[in-house]
């Protein structure tokens, strides 16, 4: 699949983040992790399944349960992507594993993306993909909070529709749960609309690089634990570095549970 990291793109991210530092010139350095606005699904619409994803059983298997959302993904940047370059993207199927949690029965689906530009490897990106099974009536397992640990930054965090809708947009994502409230409430049984994970990675990230000026992200692994809800208080919070370069990300919600967590290293 190619993508191109075309000028109204990077426009459209430094709007939606606030960022008055990155240059639109042909061939400018774009922050590493704007990558995941590029490489939509673009399916037609007569290919779209109930939940406004791609139906499955093209390039991704079959998976005969119907709800679908983030796990986690481990995301490693070789070299900055730049102001109008054509990148291109290869997909593979690492791992198909079927589980049985509390919520009932769930396949994890483990894609690996390699990313490469006109001078060799940007990015290799392994995704984790849950799929759940429809919603039930029956209520669901009270689960404790995370604990998370201490910050060395807190800022606080409201996710609004509009930002889930800019995204949404700039990613071409279909996935009703980030802009359908009706859908999220009454098909999926969410009580709001679900913050992308794209999105709660992509304000974790600028936050951070508020703090590191010049600075780029060089790799990250992400986990979701549990939702961010959209219009509900949120906090952005993260660790100073260790002896290594790494430190700790996440999102806490308003009741202290961690939902997100990202360990990261800039440079």
């Amino acid at each position: 699949m190619s993508d191109e990291m075309a000028t109204p793109l990077v426009r459209r991210m430094a709007a939606l983040t606030d960022r008055s530092d990155v240059a639109l010139d042909r061939g400018a350095p774009v922050p590493n992790h704007w990558l995941s606005i590029l490489f939509d699904d673009a399916a037609p619409q007569s290919q779209l399944g109930r939940d406004g994803h791609p139906t499955k059983g093209d390039f991704l298997p079959p998976v005969p349960l119907p709800r679908r959302m983030l796990g986690g993904r481990r995301v490693t940047y070789h070299a900055a992507p730049r102001v109008g370059d054509t990148l291109e993207r290869e997909t593979e199927i690492a791992a198909i594993t079927p589980k049985v949690g509390r919520s009932g029965a769930m396949i994890f689906v483990m894609l690996r993306h390699s990313i490469t530009g006109p001078n060799g490897l940007v990015a290799v990106e392994e995704q984790d993909t849950v799929y759940l099974e429809a919603k039930r009536n029956a209520p669901a397992p009270v689960e404790k909070p995370i604990v998370t640990p201490n910050s060395a930054w807190r800022e606080p965090w409201t996710p609004s529709p509009v930002v889930l809708f800019r995204f949404s947009a700039l990613a071409f994502n279909g996935h009703r749960i980030h802009y359908d409230a009706d859908y999220a409430r009454d098909v999926e049984g969410y009580p709001a609309l679900i913050v992308n994970g794209s999105v709660s990675t992509l304000f974790l990230f600028e936050a951070l690089l508020r703090r590191a000026p010049g600075k780029q992200i060089r790799h990250y692994e992400a986990r979701t634990m549990q939702p961010v809800f959209c219009d509900r208080p949120a906090f952005l919070c993260g660790e100073a570095p260790d002896a290594e370069g790494k430190q700790a990300l996440w999102v806490e919600a308003a009741d202290g549970a961690m939902a997100i967590r990202i360990v990261t290293r800039v440079g």
